[in-house]
């Protein structure tokens, strides 16, 4: 397909959206803004790597000062 059959292509499926001003949206992916981007599994393993090695590091210095 050359280059002006694609601008046709192209000019025909967007015609439509000259005549809407205003009322076209503007994303047309539908975006869920509930969904947590992480997962509960990854945020319990975070969670127990945190709170591990901070439970770790008290256990160490408390050893440390006696």
């Amino acid at each position: 397909m050359s280059a002006v059959q694609r601008m046709k292509v192209a000019n025909e499926k967007h015609s439509k959206t000259i005549t809407q001003r205003g009322n076209v949206q503007k994303n047309t992916r539908v975006v869920n803004e509930e969904k947590s981007p992480v997962g509960p599994g990854l945020l319990a393993l975070f969670m127990f790597v945190v709170c591990g090695s901070a439970l770790f590091q008290i256990i160490q210095s408390i050893r440390q000062g006696m």
